[in-house]
């Protein structure tokens, strides 16, 4: 199935790593600057941050956080949380921007207090102006074959947001309405909200 990232293909570039030596998650978790890093193939790699992105990020985690205490669906996370998305693999550990994790498969009292063993029910991921498609795109990918039942990926720059809901792919514009499905019946929220305002452009004197 074809990816429908909004970014245009560009030439692959080399992940960004801060060390030749592989590690595993519990190297990661030990590092005390660990949360600046996902884990890809035992080597760090650093988290694209940036102003935008975290305000992009905040307001999709607040309306989650918002729906979930309100309905007690589940458990919202926000980019430090660090998901072993195949338990057998101590080499890779992902750090959604924002992720969510159903009630029925996450009692209050098992949250761990390291990396969960196990993929989230829902991965939002915000492009960064530092980040290749290509990196965005094996994000979504292992998300994918991890089980992840929604991806939500936020384009700041062009104000979108693509929903990956099982075989599903849609591509949702400012107008639109991002609803929760059946992973989170109930939620709803237009797009535009996730996104700061537009200012209006003074006219010249």
């Amino acid at each position: 199935m074809t990816m429908l990232l909004e970014r245009p293909p560009a030439a692959p570039t080399a992940p960004r790593t801060a060390s030749t030596d592989r590690l595993t998650a519990d190297d990661l978790e030990r590092l005390p600057d660990g949360d600046r890093y996902e884990l890809v193939g035992g080597e760090l790699v650093e988290k694209p941050m940036g102003a935008m992105s975290s305000w992009v990020g905040m307001a999709v985690g607040a309306a989650l956080c918002q729906h979930c205490q309100t309905t007690g669906q589940g458990s919202v996370f926000d980019g430090e949380c660090g998901y072993r998305l195949f338990p057998e693999r101590r080499d890779l550990v992902r750090k959604p921007d924002v992720s969510f994790i159903s009630e029925e498969r996450l009692p209050e009292e098992e949250i761990p207090g390291g990396f969960f063993a196990l993929a989230p029910d829902l991965a939002v991921e915000v492009i960064s102006p530092r980040e290749s498609f290509y990196e965005v795109e094996a994000k979504v990918q292992e998300y994918r074959e991890a089980g992840v039942r929604q991806i939500w990926v936020l384009n700041p720059e062009l104000r979108t947001i693509t929903v990956y809901d099982g075989e599903s792919v849609c591509r949702l514009t400012e107008a639109d309405t991002l609803t929760g499905g059946a992973l989170l019946p109930g939620f709803q929220r237009r797009v535009g909200e996730f996104f700061p305002r537009r200012r209006a452009r003074q006219p010249q004197a």
